[in-house]
């Protein structure tokens, strides 16, 4: 049973698993990073699923991802507005998105997709490529040879935005008015900038996400696709404490939660499946409740909208 359950294939549907929470970890990287709290990338996912999967279906599947990262963008962008220039409660706003994502998508399909309701149809998806060199590799090329092109992405993305943020002007800029921005304003870095660059970047990673599951993962919309993997990406970005490189090795371990559960209900483990169901949001809580703790500190100034004087 056990060789069932711990082959190659379990830690291929790792990266799988994992890309979609790795997306949105990145994106709550960043905009903590410049003291905006997005608890909207939930949200943020399913609008990006639901307008990939849209384009997708009228214009093909690579405008269809296009669309969803746009989509998930402009979700950002409301929620910057809200929150850096309105000034607004930083949780409520990315909330309203959250509930706006449920319901948008239950008006639309509708009317798009006469008859159908709270899924769409099948729709055309962007196909796994195939690495010549690496897929020919022992262990390694049957994990990472042959995926998805952006579960590549997002593997690529790790080490840019991990560079991005630490390497880069830029980078420091976005953390500094995270950390203090009073002083990042006095030396004459613009704040509400700084932090519109990150939260629209965190939408675009988020819409990327989403356009993962509709158009990668499966292939249609369903309006509860995300199922909460915004949250666990949020869980990771703590549990990988604000950094690019914690957050992909969390999202690892979350991935791994998730495609252990669906391998040992294949394999028939004797443990009731509803059990075996909730293991990665066990897995989060425990991550933020017994292992985190009071050790986690973010960015000083985050959820902390800036006045200047």
């Amino acid at each position: 049973m056990l060789e069932k359950i711990f082959n190659i294939s379990i830690f291929a549907s790792t990266l799988r698993i994992a890309t979609p929470i790795l997306l949105a970890s990145l994106g709550g990287v960043i905009t903590e990073r410049s003291g905006v709290i997005n608890i909207g990338l939930e949200g943020m996912m399913l609008m990006g699923a639901f307008g990939a999967a849209t384009g997708s279906y009228f214009y093909g599947p690579w405008v269809g991802m296009l669309i969803g990262i746009s989509i998930g963008g402009l979700m950002g962008l409301i929620h910057a507005f809200m929150s850096v220039t309105v000034k607004a409660n930083q949780i409520i706003s990315a909330t309203a998105i959250n509930i706006f994502a449920v319901g948008f998508p239950n008006i639309m399909i509708p009317i798009l997709w006469p008859g159908y309701h709270g899924i769409s149809p099948v729709v055309p998806v962007i196909r796994d490529i195939k690495l010549p060199l690496i897929a020919n590799l022992p262990i390694v090329g049957p994990i990472i040879g042959n995926q998805n092109p952006i579960v590549y992405i997002a593997l690529i993305l790790v080490p840019i935005m991990n560079y991005f943020l630490f390497r880069t002007p830029l980078g420091l800029r976005i953390r500094s008015v995270g950390e203090n921005p009073r002083a990042a304003d006095t030396l004459g870095i613009n704040v509400a900038k700084m932090r519109y660059i990150a939260v629209i970047t965190s939408g675009f990673l988020a819409g990327l996400g989403g356009a993962f599951l509709s158009i990668g993962y499966q292939s249609q919309f369903s309006n509860a696709m995300t199922q909460g993997r915004g949250f666990i990406g949020l869980a990771a970005m703590i549990f990988g404490r604000w950094s690019p490189v914690g957050a992909f090795l969390s999202c690892l371990l979350f991935g791994f939660a998730d495609a252990f559960q669906a391998a040992a209900q294949s394999a028939g483990v004797p443990i009731p499946p509803e059990i075996l169901l909730a293991t990665p949001y066990i897995l989060t809580l425990i991550a933020l409740v017994g292992l985190i703790g009071k050790r986690a500190i973010g960015p000083a100034a985050s959820g902390k909208p800036y006045e200047k004087r």
